[in-house]
């Protein structure tokens, strides 16, 4: 069976919903176990938050692909704009801090723009 970008593109997200899913189910069942395990409970939150992210990021470029204006989709005008805005907008509104304040490569990036 031949994949497609696309179809790979699909199983990627539904594989990292699938690990948000299992990252909040564990933390809410080892904050209820066992919640002075700080550690574990904030790396878990850390992975959930990431996963959401990805996923978040994932389903905005795929409703942009899906619905971008040139796109020959059975459905009316209105709806394509409308969608196609949602994945622009969610891409704008995404937490790009959650990531981008860590990136090692952000950090010189920012020390070289501020010592202008």
């Amino acid at each position: 069976m031949k994949y497609s970008f696309y179809s790979a593109f699909i199983i990627y997200i539904i594989i990292v919903k699938i690990a948000f899913i299992f990252l909040s189910i564990t933390k809410i069942i080892v904050k209820h176990r066992n919640p002075t395990n700080t550690k574990v409970i904030e790396t878990l939150e850390f992975w959930r938050e990431r996963t959401e992210f990805i996923f978040i990021i994932c389903m905005a470029i795929l409703l942009i692909y899906l619905f971008h204006p040139g796109a020959k989709i059975q459905i009316d005008g209105e709806t394509q704009i409308l969608l196609y805005l949602f994945g622009v907008i969610l891409l704008i509104t995404a937490k790009w801090g959650t990531f981008l304040k860590e990136s090692p490569t952000i950090k010189e990036f920012q020390s070289i723009l501020s010592n202008r």
